[in-house]
C-alpha cells in the first residue's frame, strides 16, 4: 500500500519512511522472564476487590442510551470517574467498556451501533474525572508518573483501572457475562493490549492507534505525543527506563492474548509513530487478528471522516458476531 504524504509543519516524518510491507514486518521485542508472571499477580489482586460501582442518572440524551454518571473504586483506594451508556428500552444484553486516549473523555457518545449494549467509559487514573492529588492530566507528565518504579508506575494503575472497570459492568449488568468487548483508541488502546491478555472475562477486543508498542523502538523515533516526554526523560543514576519499560510494552503484552482483536493502525501518525502501532498488530497470533488500515491518525485529513466511519461500523459487526 502507498505511504501518504500529507503535508504538515512536524520537524520529523510522521510515516517514518515506512511503507505497509515494512511496518507489517515489525517483530515485537521478547518479554523479560517474569512478564505474564508480574501481570498475573496483578490482575489476581485487581480482581479480589469488589469495585461499589455507583450511578447517577443525569439529564443527558442519547438516541438510544440514558446517560449515567459513574464512579467506582480501583486499587490502592483510588476512586474512578466516568459514565454509563444504558439503552433506553431496558434490553442489555452485551457490555462494552472504552478506553480513551491521551485527552481524556469528556463527554460520552453512542460511536458504536451495537444492539443491547451497556456501555462504561472510565476515565483512567489522573485524567479526566479520575483527577489525583499529585498526579499531573499533562500527558507529558502522567506518562512518567512513578516510572522509576516498575510496581507503582502509573501505567499500571491504570491497567488496573481498567479490570475494575469490567468487574463494575459485571457487577451492574451481571447477565452480560460472556459478552463483554473492550475498545481502546491510542492511550487506551496501549493500555488495553496490556490488560487483556490477562482477562478471560473480555472475549473481543478493538485497538485503535494503540501506544506502548515495541518501547525500545519508540525511544529512537520522534514524535509529538507522550513518547517524546519518555524519550527526553532523565532517569535517576543508577536506573535505566528499560527497566520499566519492558513491562509496559503493549507489543510484548499482544503475544499473550487469546481472543478476536480488530487493530485499526495508521500509516501516518505524529502522536504514535505507527511501527509501535504495528509491532502490536505484528505480534497477535494469526488465526485472532483483523487489521484496518488507516491513512492517517492523530492527524486531520480530507478521507478520515469517512475512513472512520467504515471503521466504526466495522467494529460494531465484529463486536456482534457470535
Amino acid at each position: 500500500m502507498h505511504t501518504p504524504r500529507f503535508p504538515h509543519n512536524y520537524a520529523f516524518d510522521p510515516a517514518y519512511n515506512m511503507d505497509l510491507a515494512q511496518l507489517l514486518a515489525i517483530e515485537a521485542p521478547q518479554p523479560p522472564a517474569d512478564f505474564a508472571e508480574f501481570w498475573r499477580q496483578r490482575h489476581a489482586q485487581a480482581l479480589s476487590l469488589s469495585p461499589r460501582p455507583r450511578t447517577k442518572l443525569t439529564a443527558l440524551q442519547r438516541p438510544k442510551h440514558r446517560v449515567y454518571e459513574l464512579q467506582f473504586v480501583s486499587t490502592h483506594a483510588v476512586e474512578i470517574g466516568g459514565w454509563l451508556l444504558a439503552p433506553k428500552d431496558g434490553r442489555v444484553r452485551r457490555g462494552i467498556v472504552f478506553g480513551h486516549g491521551y485527552g481524556g473523555c469528556e463527554l460520552p457518545e453512542e460511536i458504536l451501533a451495537v444492539d443491547e449494549a451497556a456501555m462504561l467509559f472510565p476515565c483512567f487514573r489522573g485524567i479526566g474525572c479520575s483527577r489525583m492529588a499529585g498526579v499531573s492530566p499533562d500527558p507529558n507528565f502522567h506518562v512518567l508518573h512513578n516510572i522509576q518504579d516498575r510496581h507503582r508506575y502509573i501505567l499500571g494503575g491504570c491497567v488496573e483501572d481498567l479490570w475494575l472497570a469490567v468487574s463494575s459492568l459485571l457487577a451492574l449488568f451481571p447477565q452480560v457475562a460472556g459478552q463483554v468487548s473492550y475498545s481502546g483508541i491510542s492511550f487506551g488502546g496501549g493500555i488495553g493490549a496490556l490488560a487483556v491478555p490477562w482477562d478471560s472475562r473480555i472475549q473481543r477486543m478493538h485497538l485503535q492507534v494503540p501506544t506502548f508498542g515495541h518501547q525500545a523502538l519508540r525511544l529512537t523515533l520522534p514524535c509529538v505525543g507522550s513518547g517524546e516526554s519518555v524519550r527526553n526523560f532523565q532517569p535517576p543514576p543508577g536506573f535505566h527506563v528499560m527497566d520499566t519499560l519492558a513491562y509496559y510494552d503493549a507489543a510484548t503484552a499482544a503475544r499473550y492474548l487469546h481472543i478476536p482483536v480488530l487493530v485499526a493502525a495508521a500509516l501516518f501518525d505524529p502522536v504514535v509513530p505507527p511501527p509501535g502501532q504495528f509491532a502490536v498488530f505484528n505480534a497477535i497470533a494469526e488465526p485472532l487478528k483483523r487489521l484496518f488500515v488507516l491513512q492517517a491518525g492523530h492527524f486531520d485529513e480530507a478521507g478520515q471522516a469517512h475512513q472512520l466511519q467504515d471503521m466504526h461500523q466495522e467494529v460494531a459487526s465484529f463486536f456482534m458476531e457470535p
